[in-house]
């Protein structure tokens, strides 16, 4: 496991000033624990890198994905793989995602959390057999 090291909480907090529009939206639903009581916080640090959204306990890491994800998707596979030697998982969403699909990311991290809604049974509604 990575050695600790200090949090640098002003740069923590310039980029919580700096919020992406994305952000601040998936903010208003992760905040105050109102996702089934999961407690998320903004760009905390795990090792040298920034998470946009963490929730602690579960070790789950939310990115929100804008243009420049696009243009260096090698760059995300090894921050991954980074954050996985933290014991942090990670989800990404594209910034449209989080703006026309909201409910559907928020289901998508409840599934993460394991606090997600059951699966559908099948259409004929008899169950397996």
């Amino acid at each position: 496991m990575p050695k600790w090291r200090r949090r640098n909480t002003e740069r923590a907090r310039q980029l919580r000033r700096e919020a992406t529009p994305a952000e601040r939206h998936l903010w208003q639903y992760l905040n105050r624990s109102q996702l089934d009581g999961f407690k998320f916080s903004r760009q905390m640090q795990i090792g040298p890198f920034y998470c946009d959204l963490l929730c602690r306990k579960e070790g789950l890491a939310i990115e929100l994905d804008g243009f420049s994800h696009d243009i260096q998707p090698g760059k995300d596979k090894w921050r991954d793989r980074i954050l996985a030697e933290y014991g942090i998982r990670v989800l990404r969403f594209t910034n449209e995602d989080v703006f026309q699909h909201t409910e559907g990311v928020l289901i998508e991290i409840r599934r993460a959390l394991g606090s997600g809604p059951p699966p559908a049974p099948p259409a004929s509604g008899r169950g397996e057999e």
